[in-house]
């Protein structure tokens, strides 16, 4: 993957950050987007001596930002091999009383933008007959969840795109696959632990909530994500493309 060119969205925390560092210490010139400017700057500082990360602040619901930040990034660092779609959000209510701007929110981010971006970042690919993209969606998509119906909903609907997209330019030889995360020990998760049981919850289970526990009994690491991320990039899985890959220690028991 040395020399290879790589834009990861959601850079800034959580998975996008390990994801970036794990590009980097591979070789891999990585465009670290994310709308938080400062946190990028932090990212940058952190990355070791010679590998190379570059920031670039903007926002995935917006066209414009999109298209100039992959327009700037082709400029500065090269063609883009690799996409890697990470942006997401987090609102959670029950159905009856989730509001409209959550909603609109949730869908903008975990689906629109990842619409956006690869549109985008194709339209280069498939001049080049080449290319590899990557989503980070959710074993929520295959899983209905209490409380996260638009998050769910949104995942399923960046799931069935990626797919979707794959099939119409596997003939440019660029292959789209998914990672699905479940529970991961990021800043997303922490926020729905509300005391101290929160974490027993999720490697238990809750029955009210109709939520299994964690068959492995831990949490996913960012790594772990960005290991599953890094794969499908890669040669080894040259021949795989419209793939879901579900890395949660079990929890939806390979649904």
């Amino acid at each position: 993957m040395r020399g290879k060119v790589a834009l990861v969205t959601g850079a800034a925390g959580g998975i996008g950050a390990a994801i970036v560092a794990e590009l980097a210490e591979r070789g891999v010139l990585v465009a670290a987007v994310d709308r938080d400017k400062s946190t990028l700057d932090d990212l940058v500082l952190r990355t070791p001596r010679g590998a190379v990360v570059r920031p670039y602040a903007a926002d995935v619901t917006e066209s414009i930002e999109v298209e100039q930040v992959v327009d700037a990034v082709e400029r500065e660092l090269g063609d883009l091999d690799f996409l890697v779609n990470s942006a997401g959000v987090l609102r959670l209510g029950e159905v009856w009383s989730f509001g409209d701007q959550d909603w609109t929110d949730t869908f903008a981010v975990n689906a629109t933008g990842v619409f956006k971006m690869s549109r985008a970042v194709v339209a280069r690919m498939r001049q080049r007959r080449a290319g590899a993209i990557v989503t980070v969606a959710s074993n929520a998509a295959n899983t209905p969840r209490v409380a996260m119906a638009a998050y769910a909903a949104s995942k399923a609907a960046a799931s069935m795109f990626t797919k979707s997209l794959g099939l119409e330019v596997a003939r440019f030889g660029i292959r789209c696959n998914l990672v699905a995360p479940g529970s991961t020990e990021t800043p997303m998760l922490t926020s729905m632990w509300h005391d101290a049981s929160g974490r027993e919850n999720t490697l238990k289970g809750s029955p009210d909530a109709f939520r299994l526990g964690i068959p492995l009994g831990k949490t996913a690491t960012p790594r772990d994500v960005a290991s599953a991320v890094l794969f499908l990039l890669s040669e080894e899985a040259s021949h795989i493309t419209l793939h879901e890959l579900t890395v949660d220690g079990g929890a939806t028991l390979g649904a």
